[in-house]
């Protein structure tokens, strides 16, 4: 099957939609493909033809959201001061908020390390650049670039998930001031 033929394309669009509207609706290990085939009205054969397991396509439908998050975090100003969060870290959070259900699921116990493994490995990648470009806190010379990169990065996304797995969960603002804080130390 060739994945840029217009009908995979849509095929795949359909299955990445229905897949979020029932990981919105249910825990992970509650979500059958029967039921994401039946979403998508498409024979269960379909989605093996597209996507290896649920994991796969869980994976791939969080693409753009994997995008967004490190969009933001590729824009966060690295010298800004601690008292004031730079707007792209509120805005990653903002983002993460609204999806806060689907983020819970994902980096949850019983979510999809696929998921979390690619996200950390987006914004190890984002924040590896900019520091390879120049746009790293100074210090931080005998620390290797990638060695920073993926702390940042694996720290980013254990906020992410602590913040949407807590039942009373601080606002955007102070769970982003407060990673600020730490991310500039």
């Amino acid at each position: 099957m060739n994945p840029d033929d217009p009908r995979a394309r849509r095929t795949r669009s359909r299955l990445r939609a229905a897949v979020l509207e029932l990981a919105a609706d249910h825990d992970l290990t509650a979500v059958t493909m029967a039921e994401v085939a039946r979403r998508a009205s498409v024979n269960r054969a379909t989605i093996y033809a597209h996507y290896r397991d649920q994991d796969e396509l869980l994976t791939d439908a969080m693409e753009e959201a994997v995008a967004e998050v490190a969009r933001a975090a590729g824009l966060c100003p690295l010298d800004a001061p601690d008292t004031r969060t730079p707007q792209p870290l509120v805005d990653l959070f903002a983002h993460v908020g609204r999806n806060a259900t689907l983020y819970r699921r994902m980096l949850g116990a019983q979510g999809s390390a696929r998921f979390a493994t690619r996200l950390r490995d987006r914004l190890a990648e984002e924040l590896g650049s900019r520091f390879r470009a120049g746009a790293r806190p100074p210090g931080l010379d005998a620390v290797p670039v990638e060695v920073h990169a993926n702390y940042l990065a694996g720290a980013l996304v254990a906020v992410v998930a602590h913040w949407v797995a807590e039942p009373t969960r601080s606002s955007v603002e102070e769970i982003a001031l407060a990673t600020w804080r730490l991310l500039c130390r």
